[in-house]
């Protein structure tokens, strides 16, 4: 009995000391900086991060989730559906290129429907918008698409431009795949 209780406290014992080597992060660290000894980010480096911020905060924006914050890694961490794919309407996402055709593109990721462009005016228009496009589903169909678009002032566009937007974009889908059907 002595013998055993000796074992357990022993077992404890280094299980603490691994656990408190564990740590590693200083108590003063901000969140910035990861680890001691970090070097401090560059100027460049920040600006990509605030760029990267925004990009997630507007693609939340447009799926329309306030839930929790999900990323591209958990998909490959999902151990309960290891078949799980990430599919794309290639109709709204050619669709989609070819109405904002006026706004340059800043990033594109087709396996995850993903496109962010830059400020741009369309055609005949004064003032300079910039939009992020989410497709969402396979299925050629209105919840498929998600929109969000800012003018050049920060302000948010009318729901009736945005619902013009979405219209030309699903409209011009149709047409794409009644033009792939007749091939």
């Amino acid at each position: 009995m002595r013998l055993q209780r000796l074992a357990n406290t022993v077992l404890m014992a280094g299980l603490l000391v691994s656990l408190a080597a564990c740590g590693g992060l200083s108590s003063g660290d901000s969140g910035l900086f990861k680890r001691k000894g970090a070097s401090i980010p560059t100027e460049g480096q920040l600006s990509q991060k605030e760029r990267a911020d925004a990009q997630r905060a507007a693609l939340a924006r447009a799926k329309g989730e306030d839930q929790e914050k999900s990323t591209l890694w958990d998909l490959f961490g999902n151990k309960d559906k290891p078949s799980t794919t990430v599919e794309v309407n290639k109709y709204i996402w050619n669709a989609s290129l070819d109405v904002l055709n006026f706004l340059p593109i800043e990033s594109v990721d087709p396996f995850t429907g993903v496109i962010v462009t830059g400020y741009g005016t369309p055609p005949g228009g004064g003032r300079a918008y910039r939009a992020t496009i989410y497709v969402q589903d396979p299925a050629l169909d209105a919840r498929s698409l998600r929109i969000s678009m800012q003018t050049k002032g920060g302000g948010a566009v009318s729901p009736e431009t945005l619902r013009a937007v979405e219209d030309a974009i699903l409209t011009r889908a149709r047409q794409l795949r009644v033009q792939d059907t007749k091939l």
